[in-house]
């Protein structure tokens, strides 16, 4: 008997203890059986098991991990992505950049995965606002709201037998890299007060503080920079 879409073997990888992974994974387990899910943390090693899978389908939702060439290269259909930014935006620290360059509209973007980060062929994007009052925790929820509305939308086109869709967009610049988030969460004596402002806002999640607070060589906290009355 000829295999359909529904028997496709599903390897869905979200983010630990986050909401919206678990029901992202519960929506594709109600369309494929064949489903193993597994959930990462940005602080926890690669699976080396699973480099032994092999099927139709990677999922990368959310994921805190990059997924290495040779699982990528198991997937027989397609191995996709769920990135929290638009083409505008690839790789790391999106929403923080997004609100330190005070931008008025933001997206998310599902696009095939390759080795290297944020370049695959985009298979669709989806917009919205970006208020000048947005936190990157409110920027962040409006990511992942945006994110399950476009993984329910294709999930249903995949299980009903449809082609994977293909944007033309394309990624606008190279990704942005570890080093260049680290750099703006630095904060050095001698900068102007609406600099520090807007770093710290671009660099606060919560209650959380990133930024850091650099003094002759050494790396502080900025709370415990403001406490020495360094800045």
């Amino acid at each position: 008997m000829e295999s359909t879409q529904a028997d496709y073997s599903i390897l869905f990888i979200g983010k630990k203890e986050d909401e919206f992974s678990k029901k992202a994974a519960n929506l594709t387990l109600s369309h494929f059986g064949n489903t193993q899910i597994v959930y990462s943390k940005r602080t926890d090693p690669f699976p080396e098991a699973l480099l032994d899978w092999q099927g139709n389908i990677i999922i990368s939702y959310l994921s805190q991990w990059i997924i290495p060439e040779a699982l990528l290269s198991k997937a027989k259909v397609a191995a996709i992505n769920f990135h929290p930014g638009p083409p505008e935006y690839p790789g790391i620290g999106c929403t923080n950049f997004a609100i330190y360059n005070g931008e008025q509209e933001f997206g998310v973007t599902c696009h095939h995965m390759k080795a290297k980060v944020d370049t695959g062929a985009i298979i669709s994007v989806k917009r919205f606002p970006l208020f000048a009052d947005d936190t990157v925790f409110d920027l962040t929820q409006k990511c992942y709201k945006a994110i399950f509305e476009l993984y329910a939308n294709l999930l249903s086109i995949i299980k009903d037998g449809g082609d994977f869709p293909l944007s033309n967009e394309t990624w606008k610049r190279k990704p942005f890299t570890r080093k260049q988030l680290n750099e703006l969460c630095t904060i050095k004596p001698g900068m102007r007060k609406d600099e520090i402002e807007l770093r710290l806002k671009a660099t606060t999640y919560g209650e959380k503080v990133w930024a850091r607070v650099l003094i002759n060589d050494e790396m502080l906290s900025y709370e415990d920079a403001l406490k020495k009355k360094l800045i």
